[in-house]
């Protein structure tokens, strides 16, 4: 019996890893795309943005034109989103928070008032880092998949790939993940501004579903939490993930002061 029940273990773990694949690999490839755009959420036309900016940010590994479909919609909205440019979204933090608050230093001047942070996983928690350290800049901020509680708190495949990236970086390979992102002053900086407690009003979306990250670390306790069903990679396409924004989005627009006076 106990043979019996060892061997079934690791099956049970096989077709646990094959369904979170399955589940990240539709989204990745647009299989849940169509879905979304026949939504309610995608077709009906709201302009409620006023010409509010909004920085989107991806996720590690990800790049911009990752959550074109969510600026696209943001647009449709009557907001005016721009991505990151934060190439992969590779390396330390440190160097990565500096180029997203010029970029967010930028979009201000250019919509003439604080924006809205919006990152997926990592990008979230940059997302944070910068509304820690210039909140004058941020009207809102909208996190979901962004393990903020534990940086490293990857699972499965992404668990995996995450010390290949630590071991390339230790042969030399520079700009993935160094090890003073792990130990050193990045990792000190990024722990402090994750857990300094933030001044802008925010939302963390996160998934049991996640199969990426642990969803408890998404949790962030100086925002509001809200829960989804879909898988790590399917949140940009997920319909009731973008009611959470429309709902969240119109509010902080509503409560946004612009920054130079003149009228949005």
């Amino acid at each position: 019996m106990t043979l019996g029940l060892e061997m079934e273990q690791p099956g049970r773990r096989l077709r646990r890893s094959v369904r979170q694949l399955m589940r990240s690999l539709g989204p990745a490839i647009g299989l849940s795309t169509p879905a979304l755009l026949r939504h309610p959420v995608w077709t009906t036309r709201v302009m409620e943005g006023g010409g509010t900016g909004v920085v989107v940010v991806p996720g590690f590994g990800g790049l911009d034109m990752n959550l074109a479909l969510l600026r696209h919609w943001l647009r449709r909205r009557g907001y005016v989103p721009i991505g990151a440019r934060l190439g992969m979204n590779l390396g330390c933090s440190d160097a990565l928070v500096a180029r997203l608050e010029r970029r967010v230093e930028h979009h201000v001047r250019r919509t003439g008032g604080p924006v809205v942070l919006l990152g997926h996983s990592r990008g979230g928690m940059l997302g944070r880092l910068v509304a820690v350290r210039r909140p004058e800049l941020v009207c809102g901020l909208a996190m979901f998949g962004s393990p903020v509680l534990d940086p490293l708190d990857a699972r499965g495949l992404a668990a995996r790939l995450l010390r290949v990236l630590v071991r390339l970086s230790a042969f030399g390979v520079r700009g993935l993940l160094d090890q003073d992102c792990l130990t050193g002053p990045c990792r000190d900086a990024t722990a402090g501004g994750l857990a300094a407690p933030l001044r802008v009003p925010a939302v963390s979306i996160y998934s049991r579903d996640d199969g990426v990250v642990g969803w408890r670390s998404c949790r962030d306790p100086d925002a509001e939490w809200v829960e989804v069903g879909s898988s790590h990679t399917g949140m940009g396409t997920d319909p009731v993930l973008y009611g959470v924004l429309a709902v969240r989005f119109a509010h902080w627009v509503a409560n946004s002061v612009p920054i130079t006076g003149r009228a949005r």
